[in-house]
This record gives structure tokens, sequence and C-alpha cells, in this order.
């Protein structure tokens, strides 16, 4: 009993001894962490790696794209003047054919007939007129000696105009034979491609009837109508007026012609540049729409009447205004936008943009950037106004911009 009691002492002590030395620990070790912590002082925020593309302002062409299709530059309906059996067809469906050329024989045999019967009645109206004129030559010299009336007289000269005029209708009516046969061939007004024929040999057909033989579109050159909103063309012509975009005129000393490109459905670019031919001058009333038509060579038929293309073309120019790829810029909650500029200090600036259109994969900005201005393009989804960004140029995205701008930019 005396020994449990001497090893109880001897525990209650050693566990108090260590209860001391952990509570004297603790003091000293809060404070050399309390002494550690003042020294470090608060915490650095890191630099965010981005990709910057320095700007510089430019001139750039202010580009428009437009839906269009493709309608022939001529078409002709082919029709008969003359009724009949066509005798034959004189052309291949889908053939290139040219103008005045053969496209039907109708059964001539009528017609033929038609014009030597008209020719008999001119020979016949002739010969009465011969005689008529020397009737009228003879009772002359025999009024002169008072040998026959003036009444005879004036009757014979009456006789010889009636003949006359006869010779003149009988001639006309030869010429309007000759005429009729001369249509027996139907012939194409325009030289371009022929589609298929409505009539095979054997057909009755009748002189302009409402159904056509066949049709002929000219293919090359060939149009393409674009078609515009009210409110697109409303925004260009105040853009204009503003002096925002500047146009070519016959005053700026280069020709007014407008080049335009086209672009296929499959999304294959067509290897010809066109011409803007004009701008519709009033607005559908149902649609609210313009047409825009443009002028392309087709020598290679690649444009069918009827295709759906897209359009672009310079409408003018914008002057000292930035292009910035689109996906650099992002927007506000009340969707204006803005892009985040790497400063001199190396920290990122938010600057806010006054955007006009796109270009291409760019933005055309007109306020918001400073020339020198170094945008950034990558990266920038951790950075916030103020926060420090270490700076790595894009020579890809500066490539980028410059041969962007430079094939946008107008000629001085």
């Amino acid at each position: 009993m005396a020994r449990t009691l001497k090893w109880g002492f001897a525990g209650a002590a050693s566990a108090t001894l260590l209860v001391l030395a952990a509570c004297g620990g603790g003091e000293g070790g809060d404070a050399a962490g309390a002494s550690a912590s003042e020294g470090a002082g608060p915490p650095q925020e890191m630099a965010a790696r981005v990709e910057v593309m320095p700007v510089q302002p430019a001139s750039i062409g202010s580009v428009r794209t437009l839906p269009g299709r493709a309608t022939p530059y001529a078409e002709a309906e082919i029709r008969p003047q003359v009724s009949g059996l066509i005798e034959s067809r004189l052309f291949t469906e889908g053939e290139a054919v040219a103008e005045d050329q053969a496209l039907y024989q109708i059964d001539a045999d009528e017609y033929y007939a038609a014009v030597q019967s008209a020719e008999a009645s001119l020979a016949r109206a002739q010969a009465t007129a011969a005689a008529a004129t020397e009737t009228a030559s003879r009772f002359e010299r025999l009024a002169d000696i008072n040998a026959v009336s003036q009444q005879s007289y004036d009757e014979a000269v009456a006789a010889q105009k009636q003949a006359e005029a006869d010779v003149g209708i009988q001639r006309a009516a030869l010429q309007r034979a000759r005429i009729d046969l001369a249509r027996t061939k139907v012939r194409s007004p325009i030289a371009g491609r022929i589609g298929r024929s409505a009539v095979t040999e054997g057909a009755l057909v009748t002189a302009n009837q409402a159904t056509s033989l066949a049709r002929v579109l000219q293919l090359d050159p060939i149009y393409v109508d674009m078609t515009a909103s009210s409110a697109q063309v409303l925004r260009w012509k105040r853009d204009v007026s503003e002096g925002k975009i500047e146009t070519l005129g016959p005053t700026s000393g280069r020709s007014a012609a407008v080049p335009v490109t086209l672009e296929f459905e499959n999304g294959d670019d067509y290897p010809l540049e066109g011409q803007l031919e004009f701008s519709e001058v009033s607005v559908d009333q149902q649609a609210g729409t313009v047409i825009v038509r443009a002028q392309f060579p087709n020598p290679d038929n690649l444009i069918l009447p009827g295709m759906f293309v897209k359009a672009s073309f310079a409408a003018g120019t914008y002057n000292n205004v930035y292009a910035i790829p689109q996906r650099a810029v992002q927007r506000t909650p009340q969707g204006e936008g803005y892009v985040f500029v790497a400063s001199d200090d190396g920290t990122a600036v938010q600057k806010p943009l006054v955007i006009q259109e796109a270009n291409g994969s760019n933005w055309i900005v007109t306020e918001g950037l400073s020339p020198g201005d170094r945008v950034i393009v990558s990266g920038f989804q951790n950075v916030r106004d103020g926060a420090p960004v270490e700076v790595i140029v894009s020579r890809q995205e500066e490539m980028a911009s410059v041969s962007s701008q430079g094939a946008a930019a107008q000629p001085e």
C-alpha cells in the first residue's frame, strides 16, 4: 500500500512539471509567431501574364456585307410571231447561242405562197398604174387643144393616182408577207445560254402565244442584287453627312467605281471582282429594304441566276480609327464595350470604347484608344483594373493587325 502511494505521488509530480513546461513553451511560441508576422507585412498580388498588341490609328474601309441573289444581265423569252407547226429545233439545250441565231423552223409553205401571191398582186397593180398614167398623159395633151372635156381629164388623173396608191398598198402587203416568211425561223434576240425547250417537232404554235418556247439568258456579265434594310442605308448616309465616312466621289480625283467581292453559300470566294452599279431609289413597302446592284464578270458561268451569295464592298473610309480583335473586347452588363490596356507602370487600365462596326474579325473603334496603346488580347480573364500584369508582346497579333489594317486602308 505504501509503495502504491509512492508511485502515485511521483506520477502526479511529473504531470505537473509537464503542464508547466507546456504553458511556458506556448507563451514563447506565440510571441515568436507574432514577431515574425509583424516583420513580413501583407501578401503581394501576383502579376498576370498577358499578351498585348500595340495599336496605331489608320484609315480603314467601311466594308458592307450583304446577302444577294444573282440575276441575268439580259433575259429573252422566245415566242413565235407567226402561227404554224414546228418543223425542226435548231439548237442544243443548254448551249451558248449567238444573237440572231435561228432556234426553231416553223412550216413555211403557206408563207411562201403568201409571198408569191403578194408579188403577183403588186405586179398587177403596177400594170394598172402604168396604164392609168398613160391615159392621164394622153388626156392632158387632148385637154390642151380642147379635144376632151376637163371632166374627162380630171377623171383620168384621179384614176392614175388611185392606181399608184394601189401599187403602194400591194408593195406593203408583199413586204408584210416577206416578214412573216422570215419569222418562220424563230431567232434569238440576244446572245447567251439557252435553256430547255418547251416544245418539240410537230407542235402547233401561235403568234405571240403566252407560253414561251425557250429562254435565253445572258450570263456574262451577270448582276447580283443585294438587299439592305432601309435603317442600314439611313445610317450610312448619316455617317457620310457627319464626316465619319469619307466617300470617293468625282471631286476626289479618283474613280467612283466601288469594287465588290463575292462569297458563295459554301464559303468559297469568287475569284473575280465586280463593281457596284446603283442602289434602288425607293424602299420596298412590304419588306422595308433597298436593292443594291453589282455587276460581275462571269466567263466560266460559275454564278448562275437565282443563286444566293454574300457580297462585300467598301462604302467609304474611316480615318484615324483602330482595328481591335473582337476577342479582346469585353462587355459591361449594359452592353458597352471595353478593353484592358497595359500601362507603362505594369498595371492594367480599363478603357471604354466607342465601336462603329465590324470589319472581318476586328471591331472598328473610333473613340477610347490612343496611339501606341498596348491592348491586352490574351490572358485578360484574370485581370482587373489596376492589377499588375506581366507583358508579353504578341508578335502574331501585331502582324495580323498590321496586315488587316493595311488591307482595309484606302490608298492616299
